[in-house]
């Protein structure tokens, strides 16, 4: 498991912002991914994208409810305490090409809900707070479903490790 939080988060508010800004950058990245994979003809993509946008809506949802007693901080985009640019969840767009297949567009989510899950698992270990404990391990526990959700598609779908298809017209 790579490292994923720089430093510990202490207060359940603090982490609350935390899962609600990974929640919904994931799911913005992935609804982006899908315009995109749209706009470049290839729908089977673009749907499953689409899907993993409403499963980010739905735990955004959740954290939002959850959240709703407390007045969570502001934090600037730099200020978060994971340790990648991005939130942990988010698909880089580099990793993403309008050719790419069922198969790598469900590798790359699997990827990300890897890195998520290891992020809340991190929190959980890390927090000297009880609340912030009990809370990241629910929310750990809750990506492991996806990231097992992900491994029966993977392996329904056959999936191998592929290469890149050569892009005969670039950009």
């Amino acid at each position: 498991m790579s490292k994923l939080l720089s430093q510990n988060i202490e207060s359940l508010a603090e982490f609350l912002a935390h899962a609600l800004e990974l929640e919904v950058e994931s799911a913005e990245r992935y609804r982006e991914l899908a315009d995109n994979m749209r706009v470049h003809n290839n729908p089977e993509v673009s749907e499953l994208f689409r899907k993993l946008a409403h499963y980010g809506d739905t735990h955004a949802a959740e954290v939002e409810q959850r959240a709703a007693d407390f007045e969570l901080p502001y934090i600037s985009p730099w200020d978060f305490k994971w340790s990648c640019p991005e939130a942990p969840e988010s698909p880089c767009m580099e990793d993403a090409h309008y050719m790419m297949t069922k198969c790598q567009a469900l590798e790359l989510a699997l990827h990300n809900e890897i890195r998520g899950r290891d992020f809340y698992a991190q929190v959980a270990n890390g927090s000297s707070d009880p609340a912030v404990r009990e809370a990241a391990a629910e929310m750990a526990a809750e990506e492991d479903t996806h990231v097992n959700m992900l491994r029966e598609w993977v392996a329904r779908e056959a999936c191998v490790t592929e290469k890149r298809p050569l892009d005969l017209d670039p950009p």
